[in-house]
C-alpha cells in the first residue's frame, strides 16, 4: 500500500487544482536540506570536541555535496520515472537517517560514522531532494520557469536561515560531545515530520495541461529559447551541455568556499582589529548569508525571465569576479564592505542554482530536464570539494606559517576570481543546440508523455 501511494499515477492532479500549493510542498523538503548550508556552525564545536583540523571537519560538507550530485545524477532517470512524491519520501528518509547517524558518531567519538551518515546518507537525500520538484515545477508553470524553480530552489538556500541560529542555541556556548549528539538527534527527527508534509502535498499535472490562455513562445530576446526537445542521453553529448556544466561549478565553487567556512572566516578576518567578531555574531553572520543566498535564487531567476538566462549568468559571474577584487584589495578595513560584497556574491551564488534548470529548458526543452539537471549537479560535487579545499587547504598553510586575518584568504579569493573569469567565458560560448540532438517526435507529444 505504501508504494502505491507513491507511485506517480496516485499523485496525479484532480480537475481545479491549483498549482500554487505545488511550491509549498518543494519548499518543505528544500527548507529542510538546505540546512547543509548551515554546517559551518558546527565546525568549531566539532573541532575543538573531537580535535580536528578545519580540513578535517569540512570532510561532512564535502562528501555530503559530492553525493548531492552523484545521486542527482544517477537518480534524475529515476525521478522523472516514479515521480516527485516517491522522490520526496526517499529524501525524507536518508536525510533524516544521516543525521541520527552522526548523532551515534558524535556520541561515540567516531568521527568516520558522522561522515557517513551526514555525507554519504544525508547527501543521498540531499541530490534525491533537490532534484525532486524541478521538472514538476516546470511543467506547472511552463509560463514562468525562473520563477517558479526560483520559488522552491529558494528554500534550500535558506535552510541556513532557520538552522544557523537554531543549532547554534542548542549547542550553546561551550557545546559539548553530549551537545553536538543531541542537536543531531533533534534535527533529524524534526526534518522528517517537516520534510514528510512535501510528499503528502505534492501532485503532477494531467497530460496536456497548461495554464488557461498560456501559449508557447519562441523568443524572449535571448536566442536560446526553443519548443524541440533533448533526451538526457543526447544532451550530455552536445557543447552546450558542458559549457553550462562549467559555468555552474566555478559559480558554485566561488560561493561555497564563503559558505561552507562563513563563521570562522569572519572571526579570523577581524579578530585584532577594533571591530572583532564573536561566535554569535558569526553566527548571525552565516544566517544573513544564507537569506542572500535565498532571496538571490527567487529575485534573480525572476528577473532571468525578463532579461534572458545568458544576460543573468553574465551578471553572476563577471560582477562576482569585481566583488572578489574588492574584498581582496580593502582587506579588513571595512567590516561593512566585507559583509555586503559577500552578500552579494551569495546572491549570484544562489541565483545561479535557480537560473539553471530554467536555462536547460530554454536549451533542451521540458522532456527529460529533471534527468538532464541531475546529471548537470555533477558540477556541483566536483565544487562541493574544490571550494572547499580551496579555503581550507590555503587557511590551513598560511596558519601554519604563523600568518592571521584576511591573509589566511586572500589567495584564495584571487583564484575564485580566476574561476569566475573562465566561467564568464564558458557562457558566451553558449549557443542554441543543433536540429541533430532534437527527439524526433513533436515537442508537445514529448511533454505530455513525460507528464
Amino acid at each position: 500500500m505504501a508504494l502505491g501511494f507513491l507511485d506517480r499515477s496516485r499523485t496525479v492532479a484532480p480537475p481545479g487544482w491549483t498549482r500554487w500549493l505545488v511550491p509549498p510542498a518543494a519548499l518543505s523538503v528544500h527548507l529542510s536540506i538546505g540546512q547543509a548550508y548551515a554546517w559551518s556552525v558546527f565546525k568549531p564545536p566539532l573541532e575543538k570536541t573531537l580535535h580536528l583540523t578545519g580540513t578535517q571537519s569540512a570532510l561532512p560538507f564535502q562528501l555530503g555535496i559530492v553525493m548531492l550530485g552523484l545521486s542527482a545524477a544517477f537518480g534524475g532517470t529515476l525521478v522523472e520515472k516514479n515521480g516527485p512524491r516517491w522522490a520526496m519520501f526517499v529524501s525524507t528518509c536518508c536525510f533524516a537517517t544521516g543525521f541520527l547517524i552522526s548523532a551515534l558518531g558524535v556520541a561515540t567519538g567516531q568521527f568516520w560514522l558522522v561522515v557517513l551518515g551526514y555525507g554519504g546518507i544525508g547527501g543521498v537525500g540531499l541530490g534525491i531532494g533537490y532534484i525532486s520538484p524541478v521538472s514538476t515545477l516546470i511543467k506547472w508553470f511552463p509560463d514562468r520557469p525562473g520563477m517558479a524553480t526560483g520559488i522552491a530552489i529558494m528554500g534550500f538556500g535558506g535552510g541556513a536561515l532557520i538552522a544557523s541560529p537554531w543549532s547554534s542555541s542548542m549547542l550553546g556556548t561551550s557545546p559539548t560531545q553530549g551537545t553536538i549528539a543531541t542537536a543531531f538527534l533533534v534535527h533529524g527527527v524534526v526534518y522528517a515530520v517537516f520534510m514528510s508534509l512535501g510528499w503528502l502535498l505534492v501532485r503532477v499535472p494531467a497530460d496536456g495541461w497548461k495554464p488557461a490562455g498560456w501559449e508557447p513562445k519562441t523568443d524572449h530576446g535571448t536566442a536560446m529559447i526553443s519548443t524541440a526537445n533533448v533526451s538526457a542521453a543526447n544532451a550530455i553529448k552536445t557543447p552546450q551541455f558542458w559549457c553550462l556544466w562549467v559555468v555552474l561549478c566555478f559559480n558554485v565553487t566561488a560561493g561555497i568556499g564563503i559558505l561552507e567556512k562563513a563563521s570562522p572566516m569572519i572571526q579570523d578576518f577581524f579578530k585584532g582589529t577594533s571591530t572583532p567578531v564573536g561566535v554569535a555574531s558569526a553566527a548571525g553572520f552565516v544566517a544573513l548569508l544564507s537569506l542572500c543566498n535565498m532571496l538571490g535564487r527567487f529575485v534573480w531567476s525572476s528577473t532571468s525571465d525578463l532579461v534572458g538566462r545568458r544576460n543573468i549568468y553574465r551578471t553572476y559571474l563577471g560582477a562576482g569576479a569585481v566583488l572578489y577584487l574588492v574584498i581582496a584589495l580593502t582587506q579588513n578595513s571595512s567590516k561593512l564592505v566585507f559583509i555586503l560584497c559577500a552578500m552579494v556574491i551569495l546572491s549570484f551564488y544562489g541565483g545561479g542554482f535557480a537560473t539553471v534548470p530554467a536555462y536547460l529548458k530554454d536549451l533542451f526543452g521540458s522532456y527529460q530536464v529533471g534527468a538532464i539537471h541531475g546529471r548537470l549537479l555533477t558540477a556541483w560535487s566536483v565544487a562541493g570539494v574544490l571550494g572547499p579545499l580551496i579555503v581550507n587547504r590555503i587557511a590551513d598553510s598560511e596558519k601554519a606559517a604563523h600568518k592571521a586575518g584576511p591573509d589566511l584568504y586572500t589567495m584564495s579569493f584571487y583564484i575564485m576570481i580566476g574561476l569566475l573569469v573562465v566561467g564568464f567565458v564558458a557562457n558566451e560560448l553558449v549557443r542554441p543546440v543543433k536540429e541533430k540532438y532534437h527527439e524526433p517526435v513533436p515537442a508537445g507529444a514529448a511533454a505530455r508523455s513525460e507528464a
